[in-house]
């Protein structure tokens, strides 16, 4: 079913390092096709916030809470990345305040578990690591270098307050909420494998009532190497309910 977007908003949440500026190109696509979109710096990501370093995971819910509460219609939530610990949390407490979740090269976290648990007390942040550490980690498909020198200058280190609270998820009313994967660095079909298997990084999909699944190969920022597409899969799918 197709949905009036006309005062719909879709809130832009970027992943570990990024603020809204990660979202630039998407942005603009979206704008200029007529969409109201929002990207959101998180509590911590905040370069010029001097207390940016005890800035906690619930400080982040709630700032994805105030924008979606703020907006005059229904909200699309769009997350990529790490910031699955926030929106899940968000769905979590408040499903009623969205109309669909759009995991962007990720998906909803495990209640009980911390990104980084055992992340030491005595370091403030996670920088971002060289990118030969990162391409193993993640895919950087598609990247210019100039893309990520821009990376390396603008990325702010993740505050290990975040990094090291546990999520802790209790309303099954957030399975109700519909909910799209952009399959870039692995397949559709491989994740629809991995939640069929019970893989423990994908326990919370299983349970979801409505799920749709759109494919975009490329890296793990698709925001920058396939902006113009991601956008128009964002713009399909958030009318999409």
């Amino acid at each position: 079913m197709t949905t009036d977007t006309s005062n719909l908003t879709i809130l832009l949440i970027p992943g570990h390092w990024l603020g809204a500026w990660a979202w630039d190109e998407v942005l603009d696509h979206l704008t200029s096709s007529g969409h109201r979109a929002i990207p959101l710096t998180l509590p911590g990501l905040d370069e010029t916030d001097t207390d940016r370093v005890t800035r906690t995971l619930d400080e982040q819910v709630a700032a994805i809470e105030q924008a979606a509460t703020s907006s005059s219609g229904p909200v699309v939530i769009v997350a990529h990345s790490g910031a699955n610990a926030p929106v899940s949390l968000v769905l979590d407490r408040h499903p009623e305040l969205v109309s669909r979740v759009i995991w962007v090269d990720s998906g909803p976290a495990t209640s009980g578990v911390a990104f980084a648990p055992d992340f030491p007390e005595d370091m403030e942040g996670l920088s971002l690591p060289p990118f030969e550490m990162l391409g193993k980690q993640a895919s950087i498909e598609g990247l210019s270098a100039k893309v990520l020198e821009r990376f390396r200058e603008r990325a702010v280190s993740e505050p290990g307050t975040v990094l090291r609270q546990i999520v802790l998820l209790t309303n099954d009313a957030r399975f109700d909420v519909p909910t799209t994967f952009v399959c870039c660095s692995i397949p559709s079909s491989q994740v629809m494998e991995l939640v069929k298997a019970g893989h423990p990084m994908f326990a919370e999909v299983a349970n979801l009532k409505s799920v749709d699944y759109v494919d975009l190969p490329t890296g793990h920022w698709p925001m920058w190497s396939r902006p113009s597409d991601l956008a128009h899969i964002l713009a399909s799918e958030s009318s999409n309910n």
